[in-house]
């Protein structure tokens, strides 16, 4: 059995092809660009592009199982990308797809979930097994928003000192994600995906400080000071008011540690000190 992997030289689709290795399957991986892929020399890497949905008429040939990952790079065109995608894969007779979406889906606040929620929804209406991953707040976004200041000055700095989130280590995610292609009984289920532990960023950055084995120091900044420092750090100003956003909302209605992460893989998830133990590297 084949199992492609879409975004698959994205942050969680290298971990899902490495743990699909790891564990013995044949996998053949989907990337624009094959050639800069650096993927594993026994991962199979072919050429595909949601946008040009010829490009997956040989994808699919003799496979069973598929991680799907749509509608990231163009949101207007989510829904049609991914009916195009499903009906290939229908087509050549694959019987099992996991999506990743997010965990905006679950909560449903106006604005954030709808793209995804209809993604999920093309897939559903399908006769295809499906199974939707819906992570929360990934840890990595850490080191866009935080990262230099740790590594340049030791200090993190936040608006919202007090604003609650549940980062979920990447590792984690791609671990449910491959449970969910390889093993029976996830059919039908949705499951949003956290961190171990509802942090304050006070908490969190205390947590990296732990992971990177030094002292972090940590500084409150005004909402337009913390856009400053996003924007001067190469955030884009729209991705920066979008980011602050998710954590003005986290401040007043705080996530929950979900238990769908700890009841997929038979553990609890990583802790944020693990997540900084293991990026060390990027934060120093």
């Amino acid at each position: 059995m084949t199992i492609l992997v879409t975004g698959a030289t994205g942050t969680v689709g290298r971990i899902v092809v490495d743990r699909l290795l790891e564990a013995g399957q044949r996998v053949r991986a989907l990337t624009r660009n094959p050639a800069k892929a650096g993927l594993p020399a026994s991962a199979e890497v072919v050429r595909g592009d949601f946008a040009d949905p010829a490009s997956f008429a040989t994808a699919f040939d003799g496979v069973k199982r598929t991680f799907f990952l749509s509608g990231m790079l163009d949101p207007a065109r989510a829904v049609e990308q991914a009916q195009a995608f499903l009906a290939h894969a229908a087509k050549a007779g694959v019987t099992r797809v996991v999506d990743m979406t997010g965990a905006a889906v679950t909560t449903r606040r106006p604005g954030s979930f709808e793209m995804l929620h209809d993604v999920e929804q093309a897939l559903e209406a399908t006769d295809l097994e499906w199974t939707h991953v819906r992570p929360g707040e990934f840890a990595i976004n850490k080191l866009d928003t935080w990262g230099e200041s740790i590594r340049s000055e030791d200090v993190v700095r936040s608006a919202f000192p007090d604003a609650i989130g549940v980062p979920i280590h990447e590792a984690d995610i791609a671990e449910v994600i491959v449970a969910a292609l390889l093993e029976d009984g996830h059919a039908g289920q949705a499951y949003t995906v956290s961190g171990p532990e509802a942090l304050s960023h006070r908490e969190q950055a205390l947590a990296i400080s732990e992971g990177l084995g030094r002292p972090l120091r940590f500084e409150p900044v005004t909402y337009g000071q913390a856009r400053a420092a996003y924007i001067t750090g190469g955030i884009p100003m729209d991705a920066a008011e979008y980011i602050l956003g998710y954590q003005a909302e986290y401040a007043e209605e705080p996530p929950a540690v979900s238990p769908d992460t700890a009841r997929v893989l038979g553990r609890p998830g990583r802790t944020m000190s693990r997540w900084a133990a293991d990026h060390a590297a990027d934060l120093t």
